[in-house]
């Protein structure tokens, strides 16, 4: 029994919701998100809530209902608030810069590393050893904020490298000294 499935979706005003088949879009005041849910799931809108139901009790169809039911309420939130990813660089002469629509890492290599900003994502430097990236689509901010931090990923001995604002590095002690000779 999926207990996030059987939640009911609360659609707040300004967001329309069309389903077509087995496709739906949510379009809302930040933009419009496209999904195809699976065979075998079927919305059921009353007034301002949106309901996920199963064709049946199979195993199959109850690990797709909270599936479902996600990422509708991931789509609606999205195109009302919007996500976002903070990360943060350390490092001596590690630094992050906007350039035009490019992010541009210094981070150790012979060479910047940059990134194009894609459609429906935007990238923030605040400062130059923190990045946010922004947008309405939940799998593609968390996406390409791990492709940002897989650049150069944190190594436990310094904490130098690219994190998640939050994340916590556990730290390990470096080479022993000699102790006799």
């Amino acid at each position: 029994m999926s207990r996030i499935g059987l939640k009911p979706i609360e659609v707040p005003s300004g967001v329309e919701i069309k389903i077509d088949g087995n496709t739906i879009r949510v379009k809302g005041p930040k933009g419009e998100l496209v999904q195809k849910i699976a065979e075998g799931m079927k919305l059921v809108r009353e007034d301002a809530t949106l309901t996920v139901e199963r064709l049946n009790d199979e195993k199959y169809y109850r690990s797709l209902h909270g599936l479902t039911r996600s990422l509708i309420a991931n789509m609606i939130e999205g195109v009302t608030k919007g996500f976002s990813k903070a990360l943060d660089i350390s490092g001596v002469g590690y630094r992050a810069a906007k350039q035009g629509n490019k992010l541009v890492l210094t981070v150790g290599y012979s060479h910047p590393v940059e990134f194009e900003q894609l459609p429906g994502i935007e990238f923030e430097v605040p400062t130059p050893n923190k990045i946010v990236v922004k947008g309405i689509d939940k799998q593609q901010v968390g996406q390409i904020a791990a492709t940002i931090r897989s650049v150069r990923e944190p190594e436990p001995y310094k904490g130098k490298g690219i994190k998640y604002e939050n994340e916590v590095i556990r730290r390990k002690a470096g080479k022993a000294g000699k102790v006799g000779k």
